[in-house]
């Protein structure tokens, strides 16, 4: 696997001798100094180039940075499903190389460049051969710090999750196994990582990035907290849906309360205690039941 030097060297030499290429910026997490660097972190190259498409017409031009396993061109694939795309102002690449390496590679014109250089404040610049690349700060995460809650943000995570669990009772007792799961998974679940997200800025002073899809959970909650939020993840067997979704409720209780005394909020304590006693009635619900209650 070619290491750091030998990638970056490949990229930034590349620009070099492409009059084409006229700047190369880097984002993402390799310009992160909080972020450990791995074996899988990606490349996040721009290309700042005088036009595209003699790029885009030449469809091996890629082949320079080494031998491909897959590439990816998210622009054509979104043209193809019929969003509007203007190949002239930028293009991207992702690809994916037979030692392991990957660069997500976008080529943008100066114009556009102009227009959106330097918002993601995780940006450094490699190469201006014009001097044209606006000045900007040292690279921060800070935009990707945990926010505070609101209070209105916080009483509609929790309303959200108390209603939505209902859904995810019906899908079981129904036998209707993808519609419980995506219920738990894309309802319930987001609100349990949104406060879990608050929990951790409270206790880092809301000074630290929980990470893309909450990668980072791990990394800042406590053990036993950390072990409760393994076992929301169940299987098929609605049997282990059912001890997941009281150990979600179990955690999310603990984790709203904390957040609502930190914050001087309410935390709505009837919500939970009805719905909870009505989803361990349906629990033992008959499948044959001819009514609720």
């Amino acid at each position: 696997m070619r290491n750091e030097k030998e990638m970056m060297d490949l990229i930034i030499n590349t620009a070099k001798k492409d009059e084409r290429i006229r700047a190369v910026y880097m984002n993402g997490s390799r310009t992160n100094p909080n972020v450990p660097k791995d074996i899988f972190q990606d490349y996040d190259i721009v290309y700042v180039v005088t036009e595209t498409s003699t790029f885009i017409e030449d469809e091996n031009w890629t082949n320079i940075f080494g031998d491909l396993l897959m590439i990816q061109e998210p622009d054509k694939l979104d043209q193809g499903i019929g969003l509007e795309m203007n190949f002239e102002r930028r293009y991207a690449y992702l690809m994916l190389f037979t030692d392991g390496n990957r660069i997500d590679l976008t080529l943008q014109t100066k114009e556009t460049m102009l227009e959106e250089y330097g918002k993601d404040k995780l940006t450094i610049p490699l190469i201006d051969k014009d001097d044209f690349l606006p000045s900007i700060p040292s690279p921060s995460d800070i935009d990707y710090h945990v926010k505070k809650t609101t209070e209105g943000q916080f009483d509609s995570c929790t309303n959200d999750f108390w209603w939505c669990l209902q859904n995810v009772a019906k899908g079981i007792w129904r036998d209707e196994l993808p519609y419980a799961k995506q219920m738990f998974e894309y309802n319930t679940r987001e609100s349990l990582d949104e406060m879990v997200n608050w929990w951790i800025g409270i206790e880092y002073d809301f000074q630290v990035s929980t990470g893309k899809m909450k990668k980072y959970f791990k990394k800042y909650l406590p053990e036993s907290y950390w072990d409760m939020y393994q076992a929301t993840y169940s299987d098929g067997s609605y049997e282990n849906i059912w001890d997941s979704v009281f150990i979600t409720c179990e955690l999310f209780r603990a984790l709203a309360k904390d957040v609502a005394e930190s914050l001087s909020y309410t935390y709505p304590a009837d919500d939970d205690k009805n719905m909870i006693e009505y989803l361990q009635y349906v629990r033992k619900l008959p499948a044959d039941a001819k009514e609720i209650y």
